[in-house]
């Protein structure tokens, strides 16, 4: 991939673009998942996201440290734990190795570290003591809490006023609080799981979690910070406060929100019965339509999930995969004459697809010039123009393209080729020799090996499909 423009990404913080320095290391925090349930399409929607934007980063050069945190203690575990009644413990272990089964099969690459918020409890009590010490924080009855009127840019990211939040407020009243706005560091408890602290034996709140894990890992004033746009507040502003009280400096260079995915035009929550968990939707569509569905939006946007535009979306795989398989069987040693043309378009596509991430990571656009290349390819082949030739120039791009986007075609091995070549070549003597019923019989044999046949008008070439759960 070449370095053309400089890349930029929208900062909820700045509210404006801002540019990433892709020559060095470009330092990631993007908050996990709170493991007390199965991960859905909102979930999966934010970690393809970043999945892919770190893809592209490593495909320009730039070294990327991904931190993923879990977040795996939790009022919601506990009350988890409690119906179930079972450990804490025994619910996050069962979600976390849920999330990598799930996420592994949408073909996503493993982020370079997934820190606990329970291993992390030490770093959490030194980073509430450095508040203390500086007066960001007090203790009451019920915990140790954060003191926003001392933080004065407090609302920085989600451009709340501070007396508008007190009048709408939305927080739990806790009378021993000094201000409605306060949150919690600390939380006293009794109930499992629980810590040791200074102040005493509780566990931590959920925002001080990020933070910690951050800091340890990437340092303040790292690259980006990422989420959902469902945790802009409070959980990312009460980070800026106490990260920015903690270290005197800026926490993250850019805040990176990815939109929220609607069901049908309706907010997707428990209450309404309308989540899709990854593991429902992997079963019916398969890793490759969720991701392109995930990537259809522009990030900051919401999206749809929609079985009409799902099910337009496999009309299109299929058209990515014939466009592979026939690059990778094309034999045809015929010279062609046009083969500068070609690599003048690939380049053209190229420079589309880059000019797109560049550009505040506009996935849908660069979506559509990886489909501009498919159908191409596609063109040259259904008018027998495709030669092994522009196969091998075109091929790359094709590749990187996939690979950037997180597509996986399935791939055969030489053996499977070798053999299907072979019952193709038999079905084709069979036909001649107009011996029909031992020519379907072979090509029931191909079929159940998923491979489909493509008839050209001088040749038979074949394509292995990825089983899609709503065609079957």
């Amino acid at each position: 991939m070449h370095t053309g423009m400089k890349m930029r990404i929208f900062d909820t913080l700045s509210v404006s673009e801002k540019d990433v320095d892709t020559s060095s290391s470009v330092r990631i925090y993007l908050c996990g998942v709170t493991v007390y349930d199965e991960s859905h399409i909102g979930h999966a929607r934010t970690i393809i996201v970043f999945d892919t934007l770190r893809r592209y980063l490593e495909s320009k050069g730039a070294k990327v440290n991904l931190v993923q945190n879990f977040t795996d203690v939790d009022d919601k575990i506990i009350n988890r734990a409690k119906k179930e009644n079972t450990l804490a413990e025994t619910i996050t272990t069962r979600y976390i190795k849920n999330y990598f089964d799930d996420f592994d099969k949408l073909n996503v690459k493993r982020a370079d570290l997934y820190p606990k918020a329970t291993e992390h409890i030490t770093d959490m009590i030194n980073l509430i003591k450095g508040l203390m010490d500086k007066g960001f924080a007090y203790t009451s009855k019920n915990g140790v809490y954060f003191s926003v009127s001392k933080f004065k840019e407090y609302g920085k990211l989600s451009k709340k006023k501070i007396d508008e939040l007190v009048s709408g407020a939305r927080v739990e009243v806790d009378e021993t609080k000094k201000d409605p706005l306060d949150f919690a560091l600390w939380k006293f408890s009794d109930e499992s799981p629980t810590w040791e602290s200074p102040w005493g034996n509780g566990r931590p709140g959920w925002h001080i979690e990020c933070s910690a894990m951050s800091l340890k890992y990437l340092g303040s004033n790292f690259e980006i910070h990422g989420g959902g746009r469902d945790l802009i507040f409070p959980h990312h502003e009460n980070e800026i406060a106490q990260s920015e009280s903690f270290s005197g400096i800026n926490f993250a260079k850019i805040w990176m929100h990815v939109g929220m995915v609607t069901i049908n035009g309706e907010k997707m929550s428990k209450s309404l019965g309308n989540t899709k968990s990854i593991d429902h939707v992997l079963k019916k569509w398969g890793p490759n339509i969720i991701r392109l569905f995930c990537l259809s939006g522009h990030y900051t946007k919401p999206i749809d999930y929609s079985e009409d535009t799902l099910k337009e979306t496999i009309t299109k795989w299929r058209q990515v995969e014939n466009c592979y398989y026939e690059m990778i069987l094309s034999d045809d040693s015929k010279e062609t004459e046009e083969i500068d043309q070609i690599k003048d378009t690939i380049h053209e596509l190229q420079s589309e697809f880059e000019n797109a991430l560049d550009s505040d990571f506009d996935t849908p656009l660069a979506v559509g010039a990886f489909f501009k290349l498919v159908k191409n390819i596609n063109q040259l082949a259904s008018s027998e123009k495709l030669t092994k030739k522009i196969s091998d120039v075109m091929f790359p791009a094709f590749q990187e393209m996939s690979s950037i986007l997180g597509l996986n075609t399935i791939h055969v091995t030489d053996d499977e080729k070798n053999k299907i070549t072979n019952l193709i070549k038999q079905r084709d003597t069979f036909r001649s020799e107009k011996k029909f019923q031992e020519a379907d019989a072979i090509r029931k044999q191909i079929s159940d090996m998923n491979i489909v046949l493509i008839d050209h008008k001088n040749k038979t070439l074949w394509m292995k499909q990825e089983k899609i759960g709503i065609e079957n």
